[in-house]
């Protein structure tokens, strides 16, 4: 049997990509510190149904701490490591840009060196950021594009970490696939998200805090086909590649909120604010790279989707 590593296992996209190696007849091994974040209940719920399998262990440990997560590393010595805990939040990292540093740059920095010493190495197949791409009004979004104008610490520290990976990898051969996600959607959605957020608002009869005039997009992506591009991904990590795993179809705010409300059957309350700093004006992923080299084939329409997230927001 296969032994994975994946870190931010008890996350929104961890947790399911942790139920989708399960299914496959993977061993995996969950790391996760349950940070404050955002509720850790909620974090500890959605490994409810992983914590019943016989091939899954959870290993509560802090990144930060470089020697317990490299002895973690040396003792399982798993086939593959999916690294996709990180400090979240275009927003929050700007009031605090040193804790994202050393959350999202050192603690991936100390997992590729653990990596690197396994023999054999590891696949390690990391999770990026479309906030890579900047405040860019050209779309799409392709890989090959630059990505030096980040407009956030989170941003600037996820390119930070796939240059680190990139050095990783031209200096000790090691296999690494990183994975530009494109807006995240679906059952488990964390709370600070928009969807979520704005869910509990037009549930409850609240206003909704419209950050602009709605126009601005974003290329909501339903959360199973992240993460069946990422076990792709996974498959075929060889050398250093970067891929976009998105929708390629952005939908306007003022859209994702009138079908938010239809989805709940209620009518959304809108309170227009300003522009938030730190907010990007559109996320459009070209997935053509992903569609040839990993079979990634987003199929999830943006109305049942929705629908599904419904369902489980009125579960909790």
């Amino acid at each position: 049997m296969s032994r994975m590593l994946v870190t931010g296992a008890a996350g929104f996209i961890g947790s399911h990509l942790v139920d989708r190696l399960l299914d496959d007849g993977v061993e995996v091994i969950g790391v996760d510190n349950f940070d404050s974040f955002y509720d850790p209940r909620l974090k500890r719920r959605n490994l409810d149904q992983a914590a019943t399998h016989p091939g899954f262990r959870l290993v509560e440990l802090d990144l930060r701490d470089f020697e317990a997560a490299s002895r973690l590393v040396q003792e399982t010595h798993p086939e593959v490591i999916f690294h996709l805990a990180a400090r979240a939040g275009v927003r929050p990292s700007i009031e605090q840009p040193l804790l994202y540093t050393e959350v999202n740059v050192s603690a991936t920095t100390a997992l590729l060196e653990a990596a690197r010493k396994l023999d054999p190495m590891p696949r390690f197949v990391f999770a990026s950021s479309s906030s890579v791409y900047g405040d860019r009004p050209d779309a799409p979004f392709r890989e090959d594009d630059r990505v030096d104008t980040p407009i956030s610490p989170y941003a600037a520290t996820k390119k930070a970490c796939e240059l680190i990976a990139h050095t990783f990898h031209h200096l000790h051969d090691l296999p690494v696939t990183g994975l530009r996600f494109f807006t995240a959607y679906g059952p488990r959605n964390r709370p600070d998200l928009a969807i979520f957020k704005f869910a509990k608002l037009i549930d409850q009869g609240r206003a909704i805090p419209m950050f602009g005039d709605g126009s601005t997009r974003r290329d909501y992506t339903y959360v199973g086909d992240i993460v069946d591009g990422v076990v792709r991904a996974s498959k075929i990590c060889k050398k250093y590649h970067l891929y976009n795993l998105g929708n390629s179809h952005p939908i306007e705010l003022r859209d994702m909120i009138a079908a938010l409300g239809r989805a709940l059957g209620k009518e959304p309350i809108i309170d227009q604010q300003p522009e938030q700093p730190g907010d990007v004006r559109q996320t459009f992923a070209d997935i053509s790279r992903a569609r040839a080299e990993l079979g990634y084939v987003p199929s999830t329409p943006f109305e049942e989707g929705l629908a599904r997230f419904v369902s489980w927001f009125r579960s909790l």
